[in-house]
């Protein structure tokens, strides 16, 4: 059984981590080139099969009395790296595009760069003091999505 403080360091199907990422980008033209593959991929609305591969591992949880129940472990699933590296380029500017042409509303605080739950606080206070100068009673209905 693995102790709480081990890391667990398991690549995923392609036996690429973000270590080997890290040393990949910090070359300039390693990037400039995985950036020209991620724009071909966008360009012909491909994704590479081996990139929808992935491998499960199972972790027993710690300090439990015993094992034979499957909810004494966590199954964590590991993608392809140059997958994950992949979504992320591609989430990011997806999400500085959406922002540069005005297409998320200004009150879409969660999940943005630079926007953080100060900004709802400072949001909130701002319309909870509003209401009051104009002697309304404040209601609010909260939720989260996931």
């Amino acid at each position: 059984m693995p102790s709480k403080n081990t890391t667990i360091l398991t690549p995923g199907p392609n036996k690429l981590s973000w270590r080997h990422i890290k040393k990949i980008v910090k070359n300039k033209e390693c990037i400039m080139k995985l950036i020209d593959i991620i724009n071909t991929y966008i360009d012909l609305g491909y994704w590479l099969s081996h990139f929808k591969i992935s491998t499960i591992v199972i972790i027993p949880k710690h300090n439990k009395a015993s094992y034979d129940l499957s909810k004494s472990f966590h199954p964590i699933m590991l993608l392809n790296i140059i997958r994950k590296l992949f979504n992320k380029i591609i989430g990011e500017r997806l999400q500085f595009l959406s922002i540069s042409n005005n297409f998320s509303h200004l009150c879409q605080l969660g999940g943005l760069k630079h926007r953080s739950t100060t900004d709802v606080d400072v949001t909130l206070t701002h319309l909870i003091r509003s209401g009051w100068v104009k002697n309304l009673t404040m209601d609010m209905l909260a939720f989260n999505i996931t």
